[in-house]
């Protein structure tokens, strides 16, 4: 799984504040009916998403669930309809110059919402299915879990690589999305989505769209700064020492499940698979399973395991150790993303392993599933 924060969201939302640079203003104008709200003040924001607030550009009474709002731009962008009362918040793109729109405030499912535009029903279609295909993988990651409170391997390995295979068709579903989109802020909108993607895949994706939207500015700025995103990226990477295989691998302290300090190097002597994960990572409780495998195969071949979480609630990672019984030694610093080994070891998405020998030399990365216990019935004859 990778980290929550997504550059290529990060970049969306940045660039569509630099969308308004041409010359040509048009004015647009969203009539509406809300159902079953009371009347109060309606507000139309341009979103900036930085660190900038969004931007209130007009402003209404809403009066029997009636209102209209207007505004200036240069070119399709992203908005939002916000209530001065009521939580609810509604995304809108300004793709045509009168936009007509019915919602219910007591029925906020999407499917409901109806925007009489070709943009914001490609929009609509895009969020529902993502919203079904998210709400599968859900449900078969807590089926998942259920299945390891029950000590059911066997389907719990079915189980796991039908969610491997699922997520394959998340990707799918997505890059073609992406790939045949014909609007430029929903195909923007669907970069957001993309953090699980390889990089050389979006790279394609947003030369695609640059060819495809090339008058649009949001895109060519969108590109440039995934360009700049991966060219920091990477001249971090090559300042830091990130770990591979043949190294000695650095050494860490954090503090174990009863709040003591514990130290990488107080395994040495044994070979250690060094594994990151996190009770919030789906991928990672898929994971588990062959984890458990090969240590109780192997534990008493001078092997262990090292599990380093990337969690914060102290009580979901204690939790996950005991659903998933996971009978090693566990540290965690429980700051997330913002863990120190985050830096020191370069991950970018977990779960991620790390074997090492005796002396701290690093044998093998990434070993996943069964490829664990192959590596580990060569190594430890």
């Amino acid at each position: 799984m990778r980290k929550p924060i997504n550059i290529i969201l990060y970049s969306v939302i940045m660039i569509l504040q630099s969308c308004n640079s041409k010359p040509t203003e048009y004015n647009f104008t969203i009539k509406g009916n809300i159902k079953n709200v009371s009347n109060q003040k309606i507000y139309l924001e341009e979103l900036y998403f930085s660190e900038k607030n969004p931007e209130v550009v007009d402003t209404a009474d809403i009066v029997n669930g009636i209102f209209s709002l207007s505004a200036k731009d240069n070119e399709e962008g992203l908005y939002r309809i916000r209530l001065e009362k009521d939580k609810s918040a509604y995304i809108v793109i300004n793709d045509q110059k009168e936009i007509s729109f019915l919602a219910d405030i007591d029925d906020p499912k999407i499917i409901n919402l109806q925007i009489n535009s070709t943009a914001n029903k490609l929009l609509k279609t895009f969020m529902l299915e993502i919203e079904s295909r998210n709400k599968i993988l859900d449900s078969q990651n807590k089926l998942l879990d259920s299945l390891k409170n029950q000590s059911n391997d066997s389907i719990s390995n079915i189980t796991a690589s039908k969610i491997k295979i699922d997520e394959e068709s998340y990707k799918t579903y997505l890059t073609t999305f992406i790939k045949n989109c014909t609007d430029p802020v929903v195909s923007m909108f669907a970069m957001g989505y993309s953090q699980n993607l390889e990089v050389d895949t979006v790279k394609n994706l947003l030369k695609k769209l640059s060819i495809k939207f090339s008058e649009h500015n949001g895109i060519k700025g969108l590109v440039d700064s995934y360009n700049k995103y991966l060219e920091e990226k990477n001249k971090l990477s090559s300042a830091k020492k990130i770990p591979t295989i043949g190294m000695t691998i650095p050494d860490f302290t954090m503090n174990d499940v009863n709040d003591i300090p514990f130290s990488l190097s107080q395994l040495r002597g044994q070979y250690v698979l060094v594994d990151f994960w996190a009770s919030w990572c789906g991928p990672c409780r898929g994971e588990n399973p062959y984890v458990v495998k090969a240590f109780n195969k192997y534990k008493n071949n001078n092997f262990t395991v090292l599990g380093v979480s990337l969690d914060e609630d102290k009580n979901d990672w204690l939790k996950a150790i005991q659903d998933d019984k996971l009978t090693w030694k566990h540290i965690s610093d429980l700051k997330g993303w913002s863990s120190a080994v985050v830096s020191i070891f370069g991950i970018e998405g977990i779960p991620y392993n790390l074997l090492i020998d005796p002396n701290g030399k690093i044998l093998a990365k990434e070993l996943r599933e069964n490829d664990l216990d192959d590596f580990l019935s060569k190594t430890l004859k």
